[in-house]
């Protein structure tokens, strides 16, 4: 090779090099999480089930926010209760971008949680928490989309009573998208760690 190839060469190496470094630093680091990533899932894309208030509600009426979508009934004697509370915790570690989270429970049991019930058990956690209860058909259909599994236990007298039903958080990200399954039981900070990465962006 003379002087004058190699010098070619070298010139050419140098512009590879540069170039997959501007590649590299363009590209966006994937964000890790503790809670199972969902990016990318076909299904739970969106609801549509009256509140608390008797107003419709949709995925894009939360836009811009972080969404964690819980299945669960108000008269469940351990699950949901923690979970809530664990979720308010949530909001307040988050601090101002607490106001960017936005909680939505579903209840699997519309015979017993009527709006009123509903509104009166989210203001037991966060005023700010949307109850989601709608007819027997239109929770099936939402749990069949989100692949939720809930039964109803006989208790030993009428109306006593219990719902046997999945533990776990759908969240979403601010832009609407279904991002993670956060196991029940998942620590307070982890979850809170994998909130604050979807409110900046991740």
């Amino acid at each position: 090779m003379n002087k004058r190839n190699a010098l070619q060469w070298m010139a050419k190496s140098a512009l590879a090099v540069g170039a997959a470094g501007l590649l590299a630093a363009c590209q966006k680091e994937k964000a890790s999480f503790n809670a199972i990533d969902l990016t990318g899932a076909d299904y739970a894309k969106d609801f549509s089930m009256p509140d608390q208030e008797g107003k419709l509600r949709t995925l894009a009426d939360f836009k811009g926010k972080v969404v964690v979508v819980f299945f669960g009934y108000t008269q469940c004697p351990d699950v949901c209760p923690t979970t809530m509370l664990e979720l308010a915790n949530v909001k307040k570690q988050l601090g101002a971008k607490g106001e960017q989270l936005q909680v939505v429970f579903v209840s699997v049991d519309p015979e017993r949680d009527t709006p009123e019930v509903l509104k009166a058990y989210m203001a037991n956690f966060d005023p700010s928490f949307v109850g989601l209860s709608g007819s027997p058909e239109q929770l099936a259909a939402m749990a069949k989309d989100f692949k939720v599994y809930y039964k109803k236990v006989e208790g030993s007298t009428p109306g006593s009573y219990t719902m046997d039903h999945s533990a776990g958080d759908y969240i979403y990200d601010p832009q609407g998208r279904l991002r993670l399954y956060s196991r029940y039981g998942t620590p307070g900070e982890q979850l809170a760690g994998d909130i604050q990465k979807l409110v900046d962006g991740a």
